[in-house]
């Protein structure tokens, strides 16, 4: 069992950054791929960036490449976000998710998620 607790949302202006981070509880932390997702209002959920258990390996969504970046400290049991260049169409709740297998864009492969956090972008 993991169990995920993200952090880090809140109110930016656009073009304005913010981190997120997702602690995960559990021994095997180190075992799972790490993702993060975003549900904006009626909208369906999309895949935001992924990274492999060992950190060597990252995916990104299109729209978020060059801004945002995925990392993960596995001593601390933690999986970081960086958003930078934040614009207005990245408000939504974010989700961080495990699963077991390698990273993936889509949401099936987790086994695992947040209760997630709100980020809102002012234009």
């Amino acid at each position: 069992q993991v169990q995920l607790v993200e952090s880090g949302g809140g109110l930016v202006q656009a073009g304005g950054s913010l981190r997120l981070s997702c602690a995960a509880s559990g021994r095997t932390f180190s075992r799972y791929a790490m993702g993060w997702f975003r549900q904006a209002p009626v909208k369906e959920r999309e895949f935001v960036a992924a990274i492999s258990w060992s950190g060597g390996s990252t995916s990104y969504a299109d729209s978020v490449k060059g801004r945002f970046t995925i990392s993960r400290g596995n001593a601390k049991n933690t999986v970081y976000l960086q958003m930078s260049s934040l614009k207005p169409e990245d408000t939504a709740v974010y989700y961080c998710a495990a699963g077991s297998g390698w990273p993936s864009p889509s949401g099936e492969s987790y086994d695992y998620w947040g209760q997630g956090t709100q980020v809102t972008v002012s234009s």
